[in-house]
């Protein structure tokens, strides 16, 4: 039998909805022409969106349909371990078991510890990120043990930032099981902290991990919570407060896009363009980075996502500098920018876009699923350097203008 990942896109797809499933069933159950799907499953046309929508009626990540997660995501050596460490630590630290020897530091050093770690995290060197989180859960668990009962405020805090930061590399990671513990007790971290802010950006986390597990009508009504409940009054709002809301509002935008909501994204990306002027300038705070450059260029995700290539390649003109944002951040950034460029035929322009960024960030990209997409997209114009980028990203031909990804190489 075939290994998963030597399947076409089409084939994976016809094996996931399996013989219950027929090809109008899918496309009833996604809202999506017959045509669509027969394009789909025969290798011709998958957009994002349909990609997206697919997914989340065969109840799968789109990692699996992509072939990179058969059914968990191949890891490197270095990865596995850092995930069998932070899983250890998850676990182990929400029942109260530490490991021998960790110390309890105090308030400031473990505020200063977080925000390297979310440092790492935004950087997109997750690996590090997460066997930095293992650390700090332990010591952040040990220094709320530390503090009398009527103190623990502030530390169960510190720990509610530290299973959400954990939370997020697994996601990213592919452990989806993981990432869901890790954000639950994330949560009953921020309730016994009596902090609303971080309740709110747990709950936004577990909509990022719904979204990545195609469940999209729960990852929009979770979104949509986690901003109300921090929308600040702008005539009194401090700088962080808008970087919170400001990031949410964004996310918002991004879940309604992948649901097919023009109307709703829109109405977000107002809310998101007005909170970034009111800033001024790209912050951090909370874990979240957000400004009116970072509202610009997650426009440009909704608007590829949405099929509005034209709205898109109209952002991208208008963006001149992106150094103020983190270095995952510019590389989503450019990924957004290939799709768009791959949408508009544009497919010399997509692979120098693609290429640049696979070469200068290979860490980051190898846990994520557009540059498969793109290639996918662009396949059908081949070239020398469509060969050389598939490499890149651990694809290899299946057929004339069709990739698929290498054996050898699935985590992307």
């Amino acid at each position: 039998m075939p290994r998963w990942s030597e399947y076409t896109t089409g084939e994976r797809i016809k094996i996931l909805r399996g013989k219950k499933i027929r090809q109008t069933d899918l496309a009833e159950m996604t809202g999506l022409s017959l045509v669509t799907i027969q394009a789909a499953e025969q290798d011709k046309r998958l957009t994002l969106q349909t990609l997206m929508k697919i997914a989340a009626a065969v109840r799968v990540d789109t990692s699996v349909i992509l072939g990179q997660q058969e059914p968990r995501r191949a890891m490197d050596v270095e990865d596995r371990v850092t995930m069998r460490e932070l899983s250890c630590a998850v676990h182990d630290t929400a029942v109260g078991l530490l490991p021998a020897g960790v110390t309890a530091p105090g308030a400031a050093e473990l505020r200063q510890a977080t925000n390297r770690c979310w440092g790492l995290y935004w950087e997109g060197s997750y690996v590090e990120a997460g066997a930095v989180a293992a650390m700090l859960l332990a010591e952040a668990r040990a220094h709320v043990h530390e503090q009398p009962a009527d103190a623990q405020s502030e530390g169960w805090g510190f720990v509610a930032d530290a299973y959400r930061l954990a939370a997020y590399v697994a996601n990213l990671m592919g452990s989806r099981d993981l990432a869901y513990a890790a954000i639950g007790h994330a949560q009953q971290a921020a309730d016994r902290a009596a902090d609303g802010m971080r309740a709110a950006l747990v709950t936004s986390g577990r909509s990022w991990i719904y979204l990545r597990d195609a469940r999209l009508d729960e990852a929009l009504v979770l979104a949509e919570k986690s901003a109300l409940d921090i929308e600040p009054r702008f005539s009194r709002a401090t700088v962080d407060e808008l970087c919170a809301y400001g990031s949410h509002v964004n996310f918002a935008a991004v879940v309604a896009s992948r649901m097919g909501n023009g109307d709703r994204a829109a109405d977000y990306l107002s809310q998101s363009h007005a909170t970034g002027a009111r800033m001024g300038a790209e912050r951090r705070a909370h874990g979240t980075l957000f400004g009116p450059v970072s509202a610009t260029t997650q426009a440009v995700g909704v608007n590829v996502a949405l099929g509005q290539t034209g709205k898109a390649l109209a952002l991208i003109d208008s963006i001149k500098d992106v150094s103020e944002l983190s270095g995952a951040a510019r590389n989503r950034y450019a990924m957004d920018k290939a799709m768009a460029q791959a949408d508009a035929k544009m497919y010399d322009a997509s692979l120098d876009t693609l290429e640049e960024t696979l070469r200068a960030a290979p860490g980051w990209a190898r846990h994520q699923t557009l540059p498969s997409v793109i290639v996918q997209k662009v396949g059908r114009a081949s070239t020398a350097r469509l060969r050389r980028v598939s490499k890149l990203i651990g694809l290899v031909p299946a057929g004339v203008g069709s990739y698929m990804p290498a054996t050898a190489k699935t985590a992307l």
